[in-house]
């Protein structure tokens, strides 16, 4: 590989990601717009303003010809370079083209104060933004040898992934080479992450043995209580040793230990957290500790929302599905025997500390149940992060920590950009309940405990795969893709018959759903989802297909 080529609309992040791929690769790193204005002694936006945009793309498109030729180069190009057929051409044929593919809503975030855009300098930046990307998509796409997502907050993870894909493209022009299985993460490798949000902003810290440094945490408690909740199978594992970190730090602890089990995310648990609050004089200053898996999480995170009308938690997830998932977002709450998380807040935690130490004491059934919602992030949003866990998926079952590192770190990747962008579900978060709506209705039906969510989401995927088949969506090799996968991660494919009417009940009740209509998220196609209705005749082919 002797070039780098980076295309996309302007604000994808072409010049920062491009810099540190060059340092990476050990490569000369050059911006085509820089070049120009280097080349014309003006800038970008003189150049519109004085001579138009047609004179403007004559300069590019010789600037790209002349560049191109060069060897050993990343070069950022201007959003509008592949508008040039011989461009193009170039581009495809000297050296390897990365499509840096940002949403417009991202592009308006990035360059909303920024005057060096001249096409953006109109009264509905968004409107015109939405026209580039419909123009210039398939061109991107055209002579793209690989396509990225850069609405992730990680940008060296970002370059990490890009890496691997690279090695990956090398090695199929090499058949005797061995491309790695994931980015190469040290085991010891400690990954930070952070959750925008403006002012409710938090950080996301993932790596092996966190849990034995006690200044991580206690530098996210502010006031001298603390309440630890957790479970009976978590207290013997991890609860002292927290104990004894926040009281050498100077903390008043006080540990709430609740039975293991979705069946006692519930009403009781809620009030027992707010009994020992009120009796150990819990004040608003008070920080809680959510040390355990999602259901840990939800019931802290819901009592952190409603004591005092609002007190501090931090999220310390040890399960996979609370470390991929659950314990980012905000999303707290309990049970309803009616519904399944149907009472609770949006209310974000103070910071998540997830250890990923702790994955290796998880029963396996608790690691399967996790991988569900890993495969989730691929199907609905990453279609080459989906490929990876294809590839992966004996590695993860088998618990390789570099593989688990990956896999965790991506997901909470993508949670937190979703989160960014829609914090109390109005719109695309809902994306996140890929197969959820099925799952829900296996959990209430079956009654809380009996399936784990993680594998109630397992197999609600594959029946919104089907499903998603019988409207035209996705094909059926799609179908497949999904429930192998499924399958290979130790979950279960097949559904409970809860009969036709139950399942109408059950599904009926979801907060997604408006005036009665049952909403479902879907594949249209893998790597991107669909939020719908679907005609009743088709749901009851795939509850009779997917029904064991």
């Amino acid at each position: 590989m002797q070039n780098v080529f980076l295309v996309g609309l302007m604000g994808a992040g072409k010049t920062t990601i491009g810099r540190i791929l060059a340092r990476k690769l050990g490569l000369k790193f050059i911006d085509s717009d820089h070049e120009i204005e280097a080349r014309t002694g003006a800038s970008i936006p003189w150049i519109f303003e004085i001579e138009g945009e047609q004179s403007f793309r004559r300069r590019e498109a010789d600037v790209i010809r002349e560049l191109t030729a060069q060897q050993g180069i990343v070069l950022a190009t201007g959003g509008g370079a592949i508008l040039n057929p011989d461009s193009r051409a170039f581009l495809k044929a000297r050296g390897t083209v990365i499509y840096l593919r940002a949403s417009v809503n991202s592009i308006l975030a990035r360059t909303a104060h920024d005057k060096n855009r001249p096409l953006l300098q109109t009264a509905d930046p968004r409107k015109k933004l939405e026209e580039l990307m419909a123009l210039r998509d398939p061109l991107y796409q055209e002579v793209a040898h690989m396509v990225i997502d850069t609405g992730r907050p990680n940008v060296q993870s970002m370059v990490q992934t890009i890496l691997t894909e690279l090695d990956g493209l090398a090695c199929q022009a090499a058949p005797d080479c061995v491309t790695q299985a994931e980015p190469s993460m040290s085991e010891q490798t400690t990954i930070l992450l952070n959750v925008d949000l403006g002012e409710r902003s938090y950080p996301i810290a993932i790596g092996p043995q966190l849990l034995h440094d006690g200044a991580l945490l206690a530098r996210h408690v502010g006031g001298r209580k603390v309440a630890i909740v957790t479970n009976t199978t978590i207290a013997p594992l991890y609860l002292a040793r927290i104990e004894e970190q926040l009281r050498a730090a100077g903390k008043d602890v006080t540990s709430i230990v609740l039975p293991d089990g979705e069946e006692h995310k519930n009403w009781a648990s809620l009030m027992h957290i707010f009994d020992t609050l009120l009796a150990n004089k819990a004040d608003r200053k008070t920080t809680l500790v959510a040390l355990g898996g999602g259901v840990i999480g939800d019931l802290t995170g819901y009592a952190a929302a409603s004591y005092m009308r609002g007190i501090d938690f931090i999220q310390v997830p040890t399960t996979l599905l609370s470390q991929v998932d659950s314990s980012v977002g905000g999303k707290t709450g309990i049970n309803h025997p009616l519904g399944k998380n149907m009472i609770g807040a949006f209310y974000q935690p103070r910071a998540v500390i997830a250890d990923t130490a702790t994955l290796e004491t998880l029963p396996d059934r608790e690691l399967s149940a996790g991988l569900a919602e890993v495969i989730k992030y691929g199907a609905i949003i990453d279609a080459p992060f989906f490929d990876w866990i294809e590839a992966n998926i004996a590695k993860l079952v088998a618990r390789d920590k570099a593989a688990l590192a990956y896999a965790i770190a991506r997901s909470c990747e993508i949670k937190a950009d979703v989160v960014r962008q829609d914090e109390r579900e109005g719109g695309l978060r809902a994306i996140l309940n890929f197969g959820h709506t099925f799952g829900h209705a296996i959990e209430a039906g079956m009654g809380y405990g009996q399936w784990l969510h993680g594998e109630a989401v397992g197999c609600g995927m594959v029946m919104a795969a089907d499903l998603s088949h019988r409207m035209g969506l996705v094909d059926a090799a799609t179908v497949e893709r999904v429930r192998a996968l499924v399958a290979a991660a130790g979950l279960p494919v097949k559904a409970p018959d809860l009969g036709t009417a139950r399942w109408l009940e059950l599904m009926e009740v979801d907060k997604k759903n408006e005036g009665g209509a049952i909403k479902f998220i879907l594949l249209k196609p893998l790597g991107a989802p669909s939020i719908t209705n679907a005609p009743q005749e088709l749901l009851l082919a795939t509850l009779a297909a997917c029904v064991q």
